[in-house]
């Protein structure tokens, strides 16, 4: 399909790749290591199930590109439209659950108060789901008699799908001839035992935005690198730790992978995956670092590799690189060998933590009044990286959930009691403990 920027798209039976950053998730998926992430909105009410069903249906066929079965071809897998209705589950507390390889690839839950929204990364980021949410909260209101401002720019029912909206975005804004990114070394990885099966568990930690902007604002950082310090400052700790129990670590490098919305550098309405990772990191062999030197460290190296020419190097790198006719032309069962080998040796080999910030959740105030507060929860990680962070704001409540696969609560511990010391308040929940203060 051809994409020009104000063209629509008139769709009944339609197929498509999968974009550059879905491409490695059909070789890697199961059970636990499902590419699925959740973002969740609470409301002040309890949700009136009738009427989100009404809006689901309502909305549902303004997506087409979403209500697609993913099929296994010769050379490649792809998407293809399926005659399905979006489904919406009672929300059993077990998030990122993998989906059945025969169905769709997103859901809807509810809960009491609680709506939330699951994407296979086959699919879409979260940049593309949150536009989807907007649709379904804006419908959902309307119902409950809440006015919508005209001005509110999300996805109307009943619009015409416009082409951009399909579009591989990476595809669209590679360049060809541009010297690929170098490889990255080996990191450090948490030495954590595994939890017993299913091992997924969820920590979630409040705390109010204007205090933790009020510790950023004392070090000239924004909230993405402040807490991406305190990330690997943690890291640290338990490395050093590790050190002086004279445990054998081959490899002294901590680095973070950090997502980062491509929309925001190139324009595109693409609702597809449109986003790439930067990894600020620190060299253990170099010596301790003291937190300061760890910000100023990350501080320079998220402005370096935010910069739009380095953007284009990895994006040469990893379109560039299936562009190839020897590599398009291996059959699909290969390929799936390849890159199940690759996602760990040249993947998460790189990097010991994943922190993703979807940003600050601005809505018409009139919208605003009816939630509590946002949440989002990314793909469990895999047994090596064994944690990560997803964080959302909205108002004066910053959310940070940990997704943690291992025994230990370590990093979550020192992470938070690093923030307290700073004079942040925090208030933490779990799947397993009760609510509590750090």
């Amino acid at each position: 399909m051809e994409i020009k920027d104000n063209s629509y798209c008139q769709l009944d039976e339609f197929w498509y790749p999968l974009d550059n950053a879905a491409k490695i998730f059909p070789a890697v998926i199961n059970d636990e290591r499902t590419s699925v992430f959740r973002i969740s909105v609470v409301l002040k009410k309890p949700i009136n199930i009738k009427k989100l069903y009404t809006s689901v249906n309502a909305i549902e066929h303004r997506f087409p590109y979403y209500k697609v079965k993913l099929k296994k071809g010769f050379f490649w897998y792809y998407l293809e439209s399926a005659k399905m209705t979006i489904p919406v589950e009672p929300d059993l507390n077990i998030p990122c659950r993998s989906f059945d390889p025969k169905g769709g690839m997103f859901r809807i839950l509810v809960v009491k108060n609680k709506l939330s929204i699951e994407f296979s990364h086959i699919l879409a980021d979260g940049g593309g789901a949150f536009e989807f949410f907007k649709t379904l909260m804006a419908q959902y209101f309307t119902l409950c008699g809440v006015e919508i401002p005209s001005t509110f720019e999300y996805i109307k029912p009943g619009t015409k799908v416009q082409a951009q909206e399909f579009e591989d975005a990476y595809n669209r804004y590679f360049i060809e001839n541009i010297p690929t990114n170098s490889k990255q070394s080996k990191s450090y990885h948490l030495p954590f035992a595994l939890n017993n099966k299913p091992r997924f568990d969820v920590l979630t930690a409040f705390m109010s935005a204007s205090e933790l902007k009020a510790a950023c604002s004392k070090k000239g950082v924004n909230i993405t690198v402040y807490l991406t310090a305190v990330y690997l400052n943690s890291l640290q700790e338990i490395f050093e730790e590790s050190v002086a129990n004279k445990k054998k670590l081959r490899h002294k490098k901590l680095s973070i992978q950090v997502p980062i919305n491509l929309r925001n550098l190139y324009p595109s309405k693409t609702m597809r995956n449109f986003s790439l990772f930067v990894m600020p990191e620190i060299d253990l062999r170099l010596g301790h670092y003291t937190f300061d030197e760890i910000l100023k460290t990350v501080h320079h190296q998220m402005q370096l590799e935010t910069e739009e020419k380095l953007i284009n190097k990895i994006l040469s790198r990893n379109v560039g690189s299936e562009r190839k006719i020897l590599i398009r032309s291996i059959p699909l069962f290969i390929k799936s060998f390849v890159l199940r080998m690759n996602y760990y040796s040249m993947g998460s080999s790189q990097y010991c933590g994943v922190i993703t910030n979807l940003g600050r959740i601005v809505l018409p105030p009139i919208m605003e009044e009816q939630i509590e507060y946002f949440s989002v929860i990314a793909p469990p990680p895999n047994k090596k990286i064994k944690i990560n962070c997803g964080i959302i704001g909205f108002g004066d409540k910053m959310v940070l959930t940990f997704g943690n696969i291992s025994k230990s609560k370590e990093l979550e511990k020192r992470f938070l009691q690093f923030l307290v010391k700073q004079d942040i308040n925090i208030e933490i929940k779990s799947q397993n403990i009760k609510n509590e203060r750090v």
